[in-house]
């Protein structure tokens, strides 16, 4: 195994397609330009234009948009194996920001190098079109989640999908995963209060369902979560075939 076959990338677009060697090879020459950025500090800023991308190997990011009155909504966040300003860059002004949470890694990607990435390996291209399409199937799901679901099933819903984003990339599993995210940050995302949250996260607790404690979520009944927050994984797609 290689060492690009190890990442949390690779990980992810093999859900999608059995990548070649030639494909593997184009990852590689991607990932040449390595950065580090640190928590706390855009990365991109709403309304920049002619950024590059990002490709996202370690740490923690949330995409987010700031209102008239100052208040942020966090729109989705990000893990590694994901893109970072995707779109934005193709449609060449940004529509929100990105912050890193916890300090990252990122390889950073001229758009005409991904084009061009793109003309040389169309499987390629399919499968980065699959992991966008799979972005935005969340970004509706986020949608009904604050619209129509109560403060409780949205939490864990919104948990249960996080946990199985990072279960592909080999961060988590049935039994939780690390999480850096604070009771503000789940606020933002959920559109709730921290002080909601916590008494969200105690009820979940005491209902023995899952436990968020000193930056571990820890499911503690899986599959009685998944039937309190009606959670049916269908729409992050991740257990289709390889595509040959």
């Amino acid at each position: 195994m290689t060492d690009i076959e190890t990442t949390p990338l690779f990980r992810k677009l093999s859900a999608f397609v059995s990548l070649s060697e030639a494909e593997v090879t184009v990852l590689k020459e991607l990932r040449q330009r390595r950065r580090t950025f640190t928590a706390g500090r855009d990365l991109i800023h709403q309304g920049q234009s002619d950024q590059d991308i990002y490709l996202l190997d370690s740490g923690w990011v949330c995409s987010y948009k700031i209102l008239p009155d100052g208040l942020r909504q966090i729109v989705d966040f990000q893990i590694p194996g994901d893109f970072l300003g995707l779109r934005s860059a193709l449609l060449q002004t940004s529509d929100h920001s990105v912050e890193p949470i916890t300090d990252i890694e990122v390889s950073e990607v001229f758009v005409a190098d991904l084009l061009g990435a793109f003309a040389r390996t169309p499987r390629l291209a399919t499968a980065v079109l699959w992991a966008a399409s799979r972005d935005e199937a969340m970004v509706v799901e986020h949608l009904v989640n604050i619209g129509r679901r109560d403060a409780d099933v949205r939490t864990a819903h919104f948990l249960l999908e996080l946990g199985a984003r990072l279960a592909l990339v080999g961060l988590g599993s049935k039994e939780g995963f690390a999480c850096p995210l604070t009771q503000y940050h789940l606020g933002d995302v959920l559109g709730l209060s921290a002080v909601h949250v916590n008494r969200v996260l105690r009820r979940l607790r005491e209902g023995g369902m899952l436990t968020v404690h000193k930056g571990q979520v820890t499911f503690d009944n899986y599959d009685r979560l998944i039937a309190f927050a009606e959670f049916d994984p269908t729409y992050l797609d991740q257990e289709r075939p390889f595509l040959k």
